[in-house]
C-alpha cells in the first residue's frame, strides 16, 4: 500500500459510501484492479472512518440532537415516546448489531469473492430500483417526528446484510425505507446517520489490526486515505441529497448491474 493506492481508496470510499452501489464491494474489488495485496477489512474500516467524520460534520445539527435526546432518555427525564429520533435510531442500531453477529464470520470468510460481490450487486440493485419506482413517498419526516418501531426494526434488521460486500449498506437501508414509504430525502438522511454506530464500533474492534501483523500499513498512509475519504465524502453527501430527489435510484441500479457484468467478465477471463 502506497500513497497513490490510498488516494484511490479514499476517493472510492468517499464516493461510494453514500451512493447505493456498495462501498465495501468497490473496496474489496480495488486490489484486483490496482494489482496490490488486499489490505483487508481493517484498512477498509479506516476509510469508513473518513466518511463517518464527513457525516458528523455535514449532519452536525442532527448528531447534536441525537446526543441531547439520548441524555434525556437515559437520565429518565423524558419518555421514549417524547424522543422519536433517538428511539428509532436506537431500535434500528440494536437490531443491526444483534443480527450482524450471526453473519459476521460468514461475511469475513466468503464475502470478498468477486462472483459473490457481483451477484449481490445485481440482485439488490434490481430490488432497489423496483421498490423506488413503485412505492409512494410520504411528504413528512416519519422517522424524525414519530416513534416507528416497525420501521426501525426492519431497517435495522436488513442493514446487517451490508456485511456482505455488494449489498450496499446505504442501498439496503434506503430500499427498506422506501418500501416503508419514506421519502427519498428522509431515507437518505436516516441511512447516512445510521451508519455512524456501525463504523465507530467496527473501527474500535478492527483498527488495532491495521498496524500489527504481516499486512500492517503505515499510519501516515492510512491517515492520508482517511482524509481523502472525508473530503470526497462531504462533497458526495451534499450533491447526492440534491440529485436523489430528482432522479431517484434507477441510475444507481443500472450502474450496479453494469459493474457486476464487468466484474464477472474479468473474473472469467482470469480463469481462462
Amino acid at each position: 500500500m502506497n500513497y497513490f493506492c490510498a488516494l484511490i481508496y479514499g476517493i472510492v470510499q468517499g464516493l461510494t459510501e453514500f451512493l447505493p452501489v456498495s462501498s465495501s464491494g468497490h473496496l474489496a474489488l480495488l486490489p484486483h484492479f490496482l494489482e496490490i495485496k488486499d489490505p483487508g477489512i481493517a484498512f477498509d474500516l479506516a476509510m469508513h472512518v473518513g466518511t463517518a467524520l464527513a457525516i458528523m460534520l455535514y449532519f452536525k445539527k442532527e448528531v447534536l440532537t441525537l446526543i441531547k435526546e439520548y441524555l434525556l432518555l437515559f437520565t429518565f427525564k423524558k419518555s421514549y415516546k417524547d424522543l422519536p429520533f433517538a428511539t428509532n435510531f436506537l431500535v434500528a442500531t440494536f437490531c443491526t448489531f444483534v443480527t450482524a453477529m450471526s453473519f459476521k464470520g460468514l461475511a469475513e470468510s466468503y464475502g470478498r469473492s468477486e462472483t459473490f460481490i457481483a451477484v449481490n450487486l445485481i440482485v439488490f440493485g434490481i430490488l432497489m430500483v423496483i421498490v423506488d419506482m413503485y412505492c409512494r413517498q410520504n411528504d413528512e419526516d416519519i422517522m424524525f417526528k414519530g416513534v416507528k418501531l416497525k420501521h426501525s426494526f426492519w431497517i435495522g434488521l436488513l442493514q446487517s446484510l451490508a456485511l456482505f460486500p455488494g449489498v450496499s449498506r446505504s442501498g439496503i437501508t434506503m430500499t427498506t425505507a422506501r418500501y416503508l414509504n419514506l421519502s427519498r430525502d428522509e431515507a437518505s438522511r436516516f441511512s447516512f446517520l445510521l451508519s455512524l454506530p456501525l463504523i465507530v464500533g467496527g473501527a474500535i474492534l478492527k483498527l488495532p489490526d491495521l498496524f500489527s501483523g504481516d499486512g500492517q500499513i503505515s499510519l501516515s498512509i492510512s491517515l492520508f486515505g482517511v482524509f481523502i475519504a472525508f473530503v470526497v465524502g462531504i462533497l458526495t453527501i451534499h450533491y447526492f441529497l440534491k440529485v436523489i430527489k430528482k432522479i431517484g435510484l434507477i441510475y444507481f441500479g443500472v450502474y450496479r448491474v453494469i459493474l457486476a457484468i464487468g466484474v464477472l467478465w474479468l473474473s472469467s477471463k482470469a480463469l481462462v
